[in-house]
């Protein structure tokens, strides 16, 4: 599989399946921060698809993307240490668990994490919630041009046993040098045959 189109399609506060939202779904979760919007732009290969920040909490709203015409990508809002007020936090959760608990198209969560720290109590919590709803998911360890390749499998041994998952099932990923591109749209791929 190869992305040749991606185009963003709509941003809602309340989660709906209504036109145009009727394809199968991949959903892109993760902290504040961890890069998920540079993950959806360095797999589309366009620079400003997404809008990125180095300020944690840019994205506030559920965002959807239309790729090649044949599914979509979700970018919820990230969780954990953004600065906004808790009022503000409490409804992001409240979004991503409508999201969850609504969705009839979703079919695998893309969760990142980052290679360089081990996964947060939220992290963790997040993975829980997967194994026990029965959501398929693939951690991506983001940021792995920070470290060196031989020191990757060093730390992806702790995302191993906090995501509950094993070392082949987590793709280094970097948007800087596109460490994982072609791992993580060959899985994709896979997902969606």
């Amino acid at each position: 599989m190869e992305i040749k189109s991606a185009v963003f399609v709509t941003s809602m506060a309340e989660y709906r399946e209504v036109p145009p939202i009727t394809l199968p779904q991949l959903a892109v979760v993760g902290r504040s921060n961890v890069g998920k919007s540079s993950l959806i732009n360095a797999l589309c290969r366009q620079k400003k698809l997404c809008k990125t920040s180095g300020t944690p909490g840019k994205t506030r709203l559920i965002n959807v993307f239309l790729i090649n015409d044949s599914f979509h990508l979700v970018d919820l809002p990230g969780y954990g240490f953004a600065k906004v007020n808790k009022a503000e936090k409490k409804r992001w959760g409240a979004m991503m668990e409508a999201y969850f608990r609504e969705s009839t198209l979703l079919k695998h969560a893309l969760q990142l994490v980052d290679i360089r720290h081990e996964p947060t109590a939220d992290d963790a919590a997040v993975a829980a919630f997967y194994h026990s709803a029965g959501i398929p998911f693939t951690v991506i360890a983001t940021k792995a041009d920070k470290i060196s390749r031989g020191a990757r499998m060093r730390h992806i041994a702790p995302i191993c046993r906090i995501m509950q998952k094993q070392p082949w099932e987590v793709v280094p990923f970097s948007a800087e040098d596109r460490t994982g591109r072609d791992e993580l749209i060959k899985r994709i791929g896979t997902i969606l045959a």
